[in-house]
């Protein structure tokens, strides 16, 4: 018996790629096919475009997939959401879809927007929006580059950004949030209800949830002697609790602890002078909670 799983293709492909290596799954890609390698041998991967994977694993053509919560509501899918996996193309967070306008344009908000063109990918979802709000739009279908519509091709977009940059560049400017998503782990009902396949992807979601708890984090070992002990874990962050174990000489302890990365370049100095000796600091793959 094999596993069906959906990867996203695009966008999303290469920090996919990157977090299910850091979970411990090496995928190889071949650029001619869209069925890649995983070194696993109860797992079969298909590279599907996010837009259509929830459709796909409704349908039973998958078992299990990867797609952000903006294209489960587009494509209307009933899926079993199993687990959010909050990481996007740049950055471990939750990318949104705005409603954007040119940066001279009079729009303030949404109701500025009657009887007038919004291009978007996420049509269903634009259309459900401006419903919500009483407002009654054009709401067209773009084909990509999206951003350049305005004012020629459209009078507003509704488009998805993490950062905002590339609608600064393009000159436009964000009026409101209509959505924000971020990648779910989905399942076909049928199949969550296989008892193998749905511990084979509880096991999966486990692994992937700990690489991207361990996200922006590393580990820090220590020597102390008891005495400087209290001083030590004074400097560590709070509420974490790091361990304690004995060492051969009855004075001295070991301290193990995991800490936000960018942090330590300040820790390990005041760490030093509380007195604490043989600091090494060590890269995470998983943190399983």
């Amino acid at each position: 018996m094999k596993l069906k799983l959906g990867l996203p293709k695009g966008s999303l492909q290469d920090a996919t790629l990157e977090l299910f290596r850091r979970a411990g799954y090496e995928i190889t890609v071949n650029p001619r096919s869209y069925f890649p390698g995983i070194d696993d041998d109860e797992i079969e991967c298909m590279l599907i475009r996010a837009q259509e994977m929830a459709r796909y694993v409704e349908n039973g053509i998958l078992d299990a997939g990867l797609t952000g919560k903006d294209w489960i509501l587009e494509n209307e899918a009933r899926v079993v959401e199993v687990a959010d996996l909050v990481y996007a193309k740049q950055t471990f967070g939750k990318v949104r879809w705005v409603l954007a306008v040119p940066a001279k344009s009079s729009v303030q908000s949404v109701s500025d927007l009657e009887g007038k063109t919004i291009a978007t990918e996420l049509v269903k979802v634009t259309e459900r929006y401006l419903a919500q709000n009483g407002v009654k739009a054009k709401v067209e279908f773009s084909w990509g580059a999206t951003e350049v519509k305005p004012p020629v091709l459209a009078d507003a977009i509704v488009e998805v950004t993490e950062t905002g940059s590339s609608l600064r560049a393009n000159g436009l400017r964000i009026v409101e949030t209509v959505l924000e998503s971020n990648t779910k782990f989905i399942v076909n009902a049928s199949a969550w209800e296989d008892a193998w396949k749905r511990q084979k992807m509880e096991t999966v979601v486990m692994l992937l949830k700990g690489a991207i708890e361990a996200s922006g984090k590393v580990g820090l070992m220590l020597n102390v002697q008891r005495a400087d002990l209290e001083n030590v874990l004074a400097v560590l962050p709070a509420l974490k609790r790091p361990t304690i174990s004995n060492l051969s000489d009855p004075d001295w302890v070991a301290v193990n602890t995991v800490v936000e990365e960018k942090t330590v370049r300040e820790i390990i100095p005041r760490l030093k002078a509380a007195n604490a000796q043989g600091i090494v600091e060590y890269p995470l793959n998983k943190i399983v909670i």
